[in-house]
């Protein structure tokens, strides 16, 4: 046990020494993108996702963007296979996508080009509430954070009384009010209810940095308020704000998604992930393709974020270190060798 004990310590100043030899004359924005770049979720989650954006908005069009898919996503077709099956799989020995390859409705739309309508409302959703609820959540908690007394008792109490709202109740009725046909009017009304946690994060970072001794230097050097908390304070928290951010992504895609299947988010005509689950849930044991799809694309988009979310996380926290390799650690072992070889050759 003592053999054990003894040899942590030193493994810990080896690990130190490889972190700090990789990272010397770096600065600190290269540091981050040097950690992520070396988080292998990440970077798999972020070419997957950036892949699934470029289908989905070059496939049926977004905005000025053309798209190379032959069905729109409202348009009927006659029904090629069986009950709409997928004509994607193999024929004769050769696999082949076919003129449907998620299959058909009942009525002959093409499943591929709701999928990918439905995706793109839902990154929409998604994006339009990650940037308000984020912006929302950082105001008000760099203000109660900073100025502290009576205005964060007020902004506090106030964020308190939103939290104990069940978040899918007030969704619900917001989904009701400007929901519809639109998802730029129902992520806005989200935004309104999710910022919460970003608000009380941005808080207590922002207590604890108003105390450091650069925020002192700038009140003597006379910078306003608003100059201290944008210019000095922010960018010390931005680590903990972009982490957040993308979780909350990834947490407002589930939710728009859970909206959607209960009927209170995007309805008819318009086209999300979870309004497809929820036109065609009485089909499920007879079609059950109408479901693999959405949901798929679903848990991939979530799983993405969060990965990217963790990895970022793992960036900008500078006591998340990384465990050096078997091949690392010999490699500064035989460094450690080759200096005491020399230093006692010196001494001869």
């Amino acid at each position: 046990m003592s053999t054990a004990t003894n040899l942590e310590p030193e493994q810990d100043a080896v690990e130190n020494a490889i972190e700090l030899k990789e990272v010397e004359g770096l600065s600190q924005g290269r540091i981050v993108a040097r950690r992520f770049l070396r988080h292998r979720g990440a970077m798999i989650s972020v070419v997957v996702l950036l892949a699934l954006v470029v289908l989905v908005t070059t496939s049926i069009g977004w905005g000025p963007i053309p798209g190379w898919w032959q069905h729109g996503f409202r348009e009927m077709n006659a029904i090629v296979n069986p009950s709409g099956a997928p004509t994607m799989g193999f024929v004769d020995g050769r696999f082949t996508f076919g003129a449907h390859p998620f299959g058909q409705d009942n009525v002959g739309r093409d499943v591929f080009a709701m999928v990918m309508r439905g995706t793109q409302q839902s990154l929409t959703v998604m994006v339009v509430i990650g940037v308000l609820s984020t912006a929302i959540g950082v105001v008000l908690g760099a203000f109660s954070g900073y100025y502290r007394g009576r205005t964060d008792s007020v902004i506090m109490r106030f964020t308190d009384m939103v939290i104990t709202i069940p978040t899918i109740m007030v969704g619900a009725i917001l989904g009701i009010l400007v929901g519809g046909a639109s998802p730029w009017t129902l992520a806005f009304a989200l935004s309104l209810v999710t910022w919460t946690t970003m608000a009380r994060l941005v808080r207590a970072q922002f207590l604890a940095l108003r105390e450091q001794e650069f925020v002192d230097a700038a009140r003597v050097a006379g910078a306003s308020d608003a100059r201290i908390m944008f210019k000095h304070i922010l960018p010390n928290a931005v680590g903990v704000i972009i982490v957040n951010s993308t979780l909350l992504m990834a947490s407002a895609m589930l939710l728009e998604t859970a909206l959607s299947f209960l009927g209170f988010g995007i309805r008819a005509p318009e086209v999300s992930l979870g309004q497809i689950i929820n036109e065609y849930s009485d089909a499920f044991a007879t079609r059950p393709w109408l479901f693999w799809w959405p949901g798929a694309f679903i848990v991939t988009i979530a799983l993405c974020v969060n990965f990217i979310g963790d990895g970022l996380r793992d960036a900008f926290d500078p006591r998340q270190r990384r465990i050096p390799t078997a091949r690392a650690l010999a490699k500064a072992d035989a460094k450690k060798a080759a200096k005491a070889l020399r230093a006692a050759a010196a001494k001869v």
